[in-house]
């Protein structure tokens, strides 16, 4: 299993003084959740929602009939919220008719919101790809090279699959100013056509590169990090993809390359095995596979 992964921008940020909005953002704060979260917010609100009524329900005395302690009343909002009405309990006077009104209304509301979540958080396509652990810096054909590899985990295919990637790092002016820049890579290949398996990205460490001369103690220093991104079209919902994932200093490995992970089974067939998709090897062992 491949180790948890650092967050992309390893740096923490404090926003201050910015302007809430909170009903405007509240689909997208839900939406962006994870499964486990979103499913735990709307039960949560489920349950707070149907305590609540069944207090005021208690507040109205003997309103509601065949009800006679808390546990009823609080089993008569959950039906009366999702619209169920098993007809053992029933509102008796005009105050518990107006509540169960409301409770009805919202709970209609509830419900499209929920399913609207859910539809649009299932229907979402997103990317299963797989980044090395390790970004690696070998010598090869004279050339200096930083690379990093990506595994499709899915049989499906990525078409025109545009990767990036940049250095951040902080850097300081002459008179002294703190500032965090960002500088692109230029990568020996940043597209591919179809993204079926595994692709090796190349960067070659030159004259010309942010990368150039630095030690890992430089890197620390300057709170390097190499971030990347990759961008395509899933085949099978025809909509945009992406991915991203980052390195921090201590992910830099020398003198090492990748474990191949691309064989031939003895009828002739091709296979990944992803086993080995993070294991590294000293440089010169077996032929290695890009």
């Amino acid at each position: 299993m491949a180790p948890r992964r650092p967050p992309l921008l390893s740096f923490v940020v404090e926003r201050r003084n910015v302007r809430r909005a909170v009903l405007s953002d509240l689909y997208h704060v839900l939406i962006d959740r994870d499964w486990t979260r979103l499913l735990g917010l709307l039960a949560a609100f489920y349950t707070v929602a149907n305590l609540t009524f069944a207090c005021l329900y208690m507040l109205g005395g003997d309103c509601i009939s065949g009800a006679v302690s808390f546990r009823d009343h609080f089993f008569f909002s959950v039906h009366t919220l999702s619209t169920i009405g098993y007809g053992t309990m029933a509102p008796r006077t005009t105050y518990a008719n107006v509540l169960v009104a409301i409770q009805a209304f919202l709970g209609t509301l509830f419900l499209a919101v929920t399913t609207g979540l859910v539809f649009a958080k299932f229907s979402r396509p997103t990317a299963r790809v797989m980044w090395s652990s390790k970004a690696i810096i070998v010598e090869r054909d004279g050339k200096k090279l930083l690379m990093f590899r990506m595994a499709n985990e899915r049989a499906n295919q990525i078409v025109e699959a545009t990767l990036r990637a940049a250095v951040a790092r902080t850097e300081v002016t002459s008179d002294g100013e703190r500032m965090r820049r960002f500088q692109d890579l230029t990568l020996e290949r940043d597209r591919n056509i179809v993204f079926v398996l595994s692709w090796t990205a190349m960067h070659v460490i030159d004259e010309k590169s942010p990368l150039y001369g630095l030690t890992v103690e430089a890197m620390k220093a300057q709170s390097l990090q190499l971030i990347c991104s990759l961008v395509g079209t899933d085949e099978t919902f025809s909509q945009q993809v992406h991915s991203r994932n980052s390195y921090n200093p201590e992910d830099f490995v020398w003198d090492q390359r990748f474990a191949d992970i691309i064989g031939t089974n003895p009828d002739g067939t091709r296979y990944v095995d992803y086993a080995l998709f993070h294991d590294l090897v000293p440089m010169g062992t077996k032929t290695e596979t890009v």
